[in-house]
């Protein structure tokens, strides 16, 4: 029985090793459990040097809560789905100071297909001279002949499903519905702040209208759980993470963290501005002084080796 009350936490991690300072050093200790978690198309050093990254590429994961970023990382290892890489499989997101899991759309598909309940499930995006016709009601039909060269910007979104018995059904979302729908739940969307919605709109859109697809589709006890794990915080370890109780948050909001003209990692001290030369008067017309304000933009450093865990911690400390 899987341990999710917090008690196995330590155990799962340190296995009566030495306790470990930073994060790097719990994750080269976790690689055991990884392994065991992890299918046998995946490696466990290999997913250890993909946490390592994650964390040097977004120095806002290196001052999340320890123990949520490695319940996401031990989630995602779970799940066979490699998190922030350009597969689009999974993501580990800072949540303000906490560390987030969510399930990407191309690991959406990868979980339906595992299943084996699925003949053929996919998204598609709809541009305006495509060939698009579609209807609900007692005789549903959806027609799509893509054009041979899209113009503009996509105006649909639809997900389909064929289940291998032959039953089948489809959603289809208009793009305003979709944005009207990350607005109200993604401050990421709102604020303009780098995210997947950012940087890829069309997969967070097909993930969007499968979600809504698959609310009343067939679906297995172990694909039904492993749905529950999509977008949430988790502070504790199991040999089952589809048990442990987690936070759950619609859309996990993102820090931006890439649109900064300064380089991560670097102190940029105030620069003093001379002070500007005021013209002479003329003699008909007098000039406003202006003065001008002078701003600070130091950053603080971001150490990813940096302790991230309270040994006074029951969960983590011996």
């Amino acid at each position: 029985m899987a341990k999710t009350d917090g008690s196995g936490a330590k155990d799962l991690i340190t296995k009566g090793k030495e306790q470990p300072k930073t994060l790097a050093q719990y994750i080269e200790q976790m690689k055991p459990e990884m392994a065991r978690a992890l299918p046998k198309h995946m490696d466990a050093d290999r997913m250890a040097r993909i946490a390592l990254t994650t964390i040097r590429t977004n120095p806002k994961l290196s001052q999340c809560e320890g123990k949520s970023f490695l319940a996401a990382l031990m989630t995602s290892s779970q799940l066979g789905l490699e998190p922030n890489t350009p597969l689009g499989e999974a993501y580990i997101i800072p949540y303000g100071k906490e560390a987030s899991f969510q399930i990407g759309y191309k690991g959406l598909l990868s979980l339906a297909y595992r299943t084996g309940e699925y003949k053929t499930i996919y998204a598609h995006e709809v541009y305006p001279n495509d060939t698009f016709d579609y209807g609900y009601g007692l005789e549903p039909h959806l027609k799509h002949v893509p054009a041979d060269e899209p113009e503009g910007e996509p105006i649909y979104y639809y997900g389909v499903y064929h289940l291998q018995n032959g039953g089948r059904d489809f959603r289809v979302w208009s793009r305003k519905k979709i944005e009207n729908h990350a607005k109200k739940y993604s401050q990421a969307f709102k604020k303009g702040w780098s995210s997947p919605w950012k940087t890829d709109f069309d997969s967070m859109a097909k993930k969007t209208v499968l979600i809504d697809l698959l609310k009343y589709a067939p679906k297995s006890i172990e694909f039904s759980r492993q749905l529950t794990v999509d977008n949430t915080v988790k502070r504790e370890i199991s040999e089952d993470m589809t048990e442990v109780e987690g936070e759950y948050i619609e859309y996990a909001e993102y820090e931006d963290i890439t649109d900064s003209p300064q380089e991560e990692g670097v102190k940029v001290e105030p620069q003093e501005e001379e002070p500007k030369e005021e013209p002479a008067p003329a003699p008909e017309k007098k000039e406003d002084k202006k003065q001008d304000k002078k701003q600070d933009t130091g950053q603080q450093t971001i150490d990813a080796d940096a302790e991230f865990f309270d040994e006074n911690d029951p969960d983590f400390a011996k």
